[in-house]
């Protein structure tokens, strides 16, 4: 069943929204968060640029030549020894020649490695997201200890309140404001805890998407993620995995390096065509002859082999590395949805246990102003409702980083 996390209530400081004025509407998002992030990463930076590569290669596989063709010019004479007047000038072109099958190889593997560099670029996205999915919830899980902190310092700071009044009317001794206002220094211990937890948070998170000035007032949605869809239906497949497709096409390209490496069994042949223009001696006439000729290397031999085998061992070893990584993503695919189940279980017995919590402070809240309950007893029950509220809170983010992470182990990218 298909859930959308979204985290309301004790996520956001009601104070915050409203210092947020009208700024509210451009919140941060994990969208966003991941564009901003990517946009400074190398490879996006170098993505253009190696496209433009694997264009360029494709274009030279598909060309007549393996190279371009080259010109010579050469020119003879006597002039040194004997002076005859013998001249001879010769021009002529020597064009490479594909091997046997070499042309057809060529194309494939710059096939190969242009869909490599895709799928390349997409395994370096999804790695970026998991770095960014993993500050953002930080820093919520952070927000939602600085709420906590701060409603517990609101409730003790009342109680300390009524507990100074009635200490003036004398229903109270001294030792029962000293033991309020030690809870009151104790709850702004910890607000000061969690800020400081929150600022490092927040400076991680800034330093992935470029705004180290992220504020921790509002302007950010704190929504999460809707789950992946279930193996099958487009979305819980393994071999869509971003990093096994980018296995996959590495593969590809050395399987296409092993195919051109056995068809390049020896230099590329030359054809030349040569025009000659000579005359054997001074008041002679000049003659006009044409060459055309082959020029045919031998077998490369143990460089060859060495080429072939070096790589074959590239091919053998990422198909080896696709079956492990095939076997970690499956395991991190039903890890991660195990996870959410649990995190959904934990959350509705947290919730329930802050409906109770906030019952009973109700309920004991009534009976210190009769008199009725002493003050350790008061501030317990405040602890322990602030514990249960903070829990409850919490939970919810641990479910929205739950099925964050279940997103992330089949592939997907925020949304």
């Amino acid at each position: 069943m298909a859930l959308t996390a979204t985290l309301t209530g004790g996520l956001l400081d009601a104070r915050a929204q409203t210092a947020a004025g009208p700024q509210s509407h451009a919140r941060l998002t994990l969208r966003a968060a991941f564009e901003a992030a990517w946009a400074r990463q190398p490879e996006a930076q170098a993505l253009s640029v190696r496209r433009d590569a694997a264009r360029a290669q494709a274009q030279a596989a598909q060309a007549w030549t393996p190279e371009s063709p080259s010109l010579e010019l050469s020119s003879k004479t006597d002039r040194l020894n004997r002076n005859l007047g013998t001249r001879e000038y010769e021009a002529g072109v020597a064009i490479p020649l594909w091997l046997p099958g070499e042309r057809g190889r060529s194309q494939a593997l710059a096939e190969a490695e242009g869909r490599a560099a895709e799928s390349r670029t997409t395994a370096a996205q999804l790695r970026v997201a998991a770095t960014v999915r993993e500050a953002w919830w930080s820093w919520h899980r952070a927000r939602v200890e600085v709420e906590a902190a701060h409603g517990q310092l609101d409730s003790v700071r009342r109680i300390a309140a009524d507990v100074a009044k009635r200490l003036k009317a004398g229903d109270l001794a001294r030792a029962d404001l000293h033991q309020a206002d030690g809870a009151v220094a104790a709850a702004e211990a910890a607000v000061a805890q969690a800020e400081s937890a929150l600022t490092a948070a927040r400076m991680h998170l800034g330093s992935l998407t470029a705004q180290p000035r992220l504020g921790a007032e509002g302007g950010a949605a704190a929504d999460g993620e809707p789950e992946p869809p279930l193996a099958g239906t487009g979305g819980g497949d393994t071999d869509t995995h971003a990093e096994l497709l980018a296995l996959n096409d590495r593969a590809a390209v050395a399987e296409g390096a092993v195919a051109l490496a056995a068809a390049q069994s020896r230099a590329n042949p030359e054809l030349t065509i040569a025009a000659t223009r000579d005359r054997g001696a001074y008041g002679e006439s000049y003659h006009q002859t044409f060459t055309v000729g082959v020029r045919i290397p031998f077998g490369a031999g143990p460089r060859h082999d060495a080429r072939v085998a070096s790589a074959r061992a590239e091919a053998l070893e990422l198909q080896a590395q696709i079956a492990l990584e095939r076997a970690r993503l499956a395991s991190e695919r039903e890890s991660a949805r195990a996870r959410t189940d649990a995190a959904r279980t934990q959350l509705a017995a947290a919730e329930r246990r802050a409906q109770l919590a906030r019952e009973s402070r109700g309920f004991f809240d009534k009976s210190f102003r009769l008199g009725e309950t002493d003050l350790p007893t008061r501030l317990r029950i405040e602890a322990e409702t602030a514990d249960a509220e903070r829990q409850a809170a919490r939970a919810r983010i641990e479910l929205a980083a739950a099925i964050s992470a279940w997103r992330q182990a089949v592939g997907l990218l925020p949304r």
